[in-house]
């Protein structure tokens, strides 16, 4: 990685991770937006998230300055290590925009698109020098927090293509994910709509109310997800058998209605994927192992979150 500006992108909120130099990172940005406006809102965001950052911890010399906009997509792309894109969710606008991209940047440069559901071989069609470089590189507000990106590979990527983004997103202090392959809304999207639905159904249905529902999920199932995802929590729900005792004992439940999504049917296969994944998270550890793991990672994130919920601001009798 060079001290050169790294990010050649049309500026949006998403990326604003990209627009703040990270901890480890001594990089420099260029950004391009035609929106007169978009530099002052730009180092108004900054100036906002810089506190959060410095708190992170940043690199010595990092600086709002390392940040400038270029006026056209040609010199914004000129130099570029990495090239992000951030245009609305509209695809034939993405596909105009990496096509410009694709023709003014050199063929080894990595393109990351931004987008929460587009697969990259629709984002690569009119893609004319280098289509294979241009993935998904799916971010989490807010971005200079959140390290996941998803990256995606389309029809015309090379596995060393992905290597080469993940070695990028890396250096920039991201967790990247590399999706196994092309489908809309990636992963964590696809499961963050599932529960979206349903939470949109129990208000619809008279059953809950907003403010109950995220009840539900903040001083529930939501305190473990910071450690554990839906997988290995199950996995524990088990007990020392872990999953295929929980499926054995719990499998039956998927045909209760207690979703409005449709379970898939729970084949031997399934079965034996979902055990044989728990385990390999597992990594030897027995399930009070990791029970004992996941509670003493509860009290010290019950120390930090009581801080911060509503009785902590002054709002008596608020969820």
């Amino acid at each position: 990685m060079t001290n050169e500006p790294l990010s050649r992108h049309r500026y949006r909120r998403d990326w604003q991770r990209l627009d703040c130099p990270r901890p480890r990172s001594r990089l420099g940005v260029v950004a391009f937006d035609p929106d007169p406006k978009a530099p002052a809102r730009t180092q108004s965001f900054i100036d906002n998230a810089w506190p959060s950052l410095t708190q992170l911890g940043l690199a010595p010399d990092a600086s709002p300055e390392r940040l400038t906009f270029a006026d056209t997509i040609e010199k914004a792309v000129d130099g570029a290590d990495l090239i992000q894109e951030n245009v609305p969710e509209r695809l034939p606008l993405k596909q105009e925009i990496l096509s410009a991209i694709d023709a003014a940047a050199p063929p080894d440069v990595i393109i990351g698109s931004s987008t929460s559901g587009f697969k990259p071989t629709d984002l690569q069609q009119q893609c004319q020098q280098a289509p294979g470089r241009v993935i998904v590189a799916h971010p989490f507000n807010p971005v200079y927090l959140l390290p996941l990106v998803e990256l995606v590979g389309g029809k015309a990527t090379q596995p060393t293509q992905i290597a080469s983004a993940q070695r990028l997103y890396q250096a920039l202090a991201m967790r990247p994910l590399v999706v196994r392959r092309e489908i809309e809304g990636h992963i964590a999207d696809r499961l963050m709509e599932a529960l979206w639905r349903e939470a949109l159904h129990l208000v619809n249905d008279g059953v809950a109310t907003t403010e109950e529902i995220d009840a539900a999920v903040v001083y529930g199932c939501g305190l473990r997800w910071p450690l554990m995802g839906t997988f290995l929590t199950f996995h524990l729900a088990g007990g020392e058998p872990g999953m295929r005792h929980m499926l054995e004992q719990f499998g039956p439940a998927l045909k209760l209605p207690w979703t409005k999504l449709e379970a898939p049917e729970l084949t031997d296969e399934l079965i034996d994927k979902v055990v044989e994944g728990c385990e390999h998270q597992a990594a030897g550890r027995s399930v009070a192992t990791l029970d004992r793991r996941r509670d003493d990672f509860l009290v010290e994130l019950l120390e930090v979150v009581q801080k911060y919920w509503p009785e902590a601001e002054g709002l008596q009798g608020r969820i």
